[in-house]
């Protein structure tokens, strides 16, 4: 098998990350911005031919479904730590103050996220499985407060993380009018009730 020789320094595997990478975040553009997401548009707005893409992704669906999972694992570590890093009793506003402040610094994120004007069906079944993994999440925290570990619980954990949704999606909307610092004030307050743990202790 003949050796592929590096480009400007750059093996072939580093360069087809860094395409990679370059299609992800033109992905993010395109779908943060409202516009309709074809392949061109994206490999027009990462600078690269399309035969670039399909190295990376056989289809768009497949691009979208890398986008959201991307994105979503960065906030789900970024959370987690700040959650982790917390005292149990200020874990709740660590975890909102988190996920606000990611969407308050990119707007394109609140958008794929949380944006009710996006229905494409990737990004909804996506946004399905995603809320499966943050009410995994209420869960454990709301464990570490002393909750038992009921359905209960799970029932509250999938009830909270369907509302915070919510709420951010009309925040982004314009319909909530709360600064970032009391929209987290007011997210963390609700989470904090409905994770006190006497609600499900059984008797």
């Amino acid at each position: 098998m003949a050796q592929v020789r590096p480009y400007r320094g750059v093996d072939a595997t580093e360069r087809l990350a860094q395409r990679r990478r370059r299609l992800l975040e033109a992905g993010l553009d395109v779908l943060g911005s409202g516009a309709e997401l074809t392949v061109r548009a994206v490999c027009r707005q990462a600078g690269l031919t399309v035969r670039y893409f399909y190295e990376s992704f056989p289809d768009k669906d497949d691009l979208v479904a890398a986008v959201f999972d991307w994105v979503i694992a960065d906030i789900a570590a970024t959370t987690q730590a700040a959650v982790a890093a917390a005292p149990a009793e200020e874990q709740s506003r660590a975890g909102m103050a988190n996920v606000v402040r990611a969407i308050a610094a990119d707007a394109r994120v609140g958008r794929l996220l949380f944006s009710v004007e996006l229905s494409n069906a990737v990004i909804v079944r996506k946004r399905a499985e995603s809320t499966a993994l943050f009410a995994a999440l209420l869960f454990q925290h709301a464990g570490a407060l002393g909750a038992q570990h009921n359905d209960a619980v799970k029932a509250a954990a999938h009830f909270a993380v369907g509302g915070v949704g919510q709420t951010i999606s009309a925040w982004l909307a314009g319909d909530v009018r709360l600064t970032p610092e009391e929209l987290v004030d007011q997210l963390a307050t609700t989470l904090d009730a409905l994770a006190e743990p006497t609600r499900y202790r059984e008797t």
